[in-house]
């Protein structure tokens, strides 16, 4: 069973997903006038989608509009691709690629010791307060 919100541009009868013919017609507009130059708020306002920057380039990005074994395909292959590359496209003209750097991974002790037990309150917070502090790194 899925879980989860329904992607905009379907909606949910006798427990499959179909087709919301309105949405679907904002959506592929949405494609188009993208495609055609317009930025991402703009595209979807030409869509009649009053929606964010943000939202309107995951509407773009979801794959679900090609279909699967859940939604029905929306947008087709050869468009989902010209839009993504043509994000890629302006986000490399706008120098908001970055190539990813190597990470370093902090040193993190993996063994632990705990001291002896002392002292015993009664307290649960202070006898766990005064146990964190006997416990050392073996490293």
């Amino acid at each position: 069973m899925r879980r989860g919100h329904i992607p905009y541009g379907y909606k949910i009868e006798n427990g499959a997903a179909v087709i919301d013919e309105e949405q679907v017609a904002k959506i592929k507009t949405l494609y188009a006038a993208y495609l055609s130059g317009m930025g991402y708020v703009n595209a979807a306002e030409k869509a009649g989608l009053k929606i964010t920057h943000a939202m309107a380039k995951r509407l773009l990005q979801n794959k679900h509009y090609l279909g699967d074994d859940f939604y029905p395909a929306i947008i087709d292959r050869e468009t989902y691709d010209a839009a993504e590359k043509e994000r890629v496209r302006r986000a490399e003209a706008l120098g908001r690629i970055f190539e990813e750097q190597e990470r370093k991974q902090p040193s993190l002790p993996t063994a632990f010791q705990l001291g002896q037990v002392e002292q015993h309150f009664s307290d649960p917070y202070a006898q766990a307060e005064y146990i964190y502090t006997l416990i050392g790194s073996e490293e």
